[in-house]
């Protein structure tokens, strides 16, 4: 075998071992991992930004704002944001459907139209909402139609979900920018946050209480 062709094996087999790993978490019927597993990496930042629930308003920390994004397996996507100074709390969970209530069984077969999302909270004198934005097309590939790596589906769609006029205008700024900076067209969508449903526990913080990242993203964590 050619090295070019190993290395182009490795490469799918990772992308393929965020797939596995959910079908593997469902078989286990939602198995909460081991103590040992969930002690291996301290928690970085907070578990709670905005007080996030089911569909329930959010409300962030006095001086703190919030910011949401979907871009793909929302384990990798939480992960990266938690690695960014100056976010207090992230949570993962679904947003832009037409549903209440929305179970992951029920997103993952498109019938909610929700996306994966990422609900950051973060502290503005640490860190200003344009640098969030730039995490986000650092990321994943906001040119992809139909979904994120080997996750297909509208519920793996990319969307930057906005909560003020500040952040559309930002949002739509910089998405003018990583146009001029991207070969492909891109198809992330700009859209006024509505209602954002808290997924299940076992998803929440999935990378870092397990140590896996078995959903990859565009770039190296340390680097972000």
């Amino acid at each position: 075998m050619t090295r070019r062709y190993l290395a182009s094996l490795a490469f799918a087999l990772a992308l393929s071992a965020c797939n596995d790993a959910r079908s593997a978490d469902v078989v286990a019927n939602h198995a909460a991992p081991s103590p040992a597993a969930s002690s291996a990496q301290p928690v970085r930042v907070g578990t709670d930004p905005g007080h996030a629930g089911q569909g329930t308003p959010l409300s962030p920390a006095a001086g703190h704002r919030l910011a949401a994004f979907a871009a793909g397996c929302f384990w990798g996507v939480e992960d990266a944001f938690r690695h960014v100074p100056g976010v207090v709390a992230t949570a993962v969970g679904y947003a832009g459907g037409h549903t209440n209530a929305p179970t992951y069984e029920q997103v993952s077969r498109h019938a909610t139209g929700h996306a994966e999302t990422v609900l950051v909270e973060f502290d503005p004198t640490r860190i200003p909402y344009e640098q969030l934005l730039r995490v986000f097309w650092k990321i994943h590939d906001p040119t992809q139609v139909g979904g994120q790596g080997p996750d297909l589906g509208d519920n793996y769609r990319s969307i930057v979900f906005v909560f003020d006029d500040e952040e559309a205008a930002a949002a739509r700024a910089s998405l003018q920018a990583e146009q001029r900076a991207v070969r492909g067209r891109i198809v992330t969508q700009v859209q006024p946050m509505s209602a954002f449903y808290k997924a299940e526990a076992y998803h929440q913080q999935y990378s870092e209480r397990t140590g896996s990242h078995a959903c990859p993203i565009a770039a190296q964590l340390g680097t972000l």
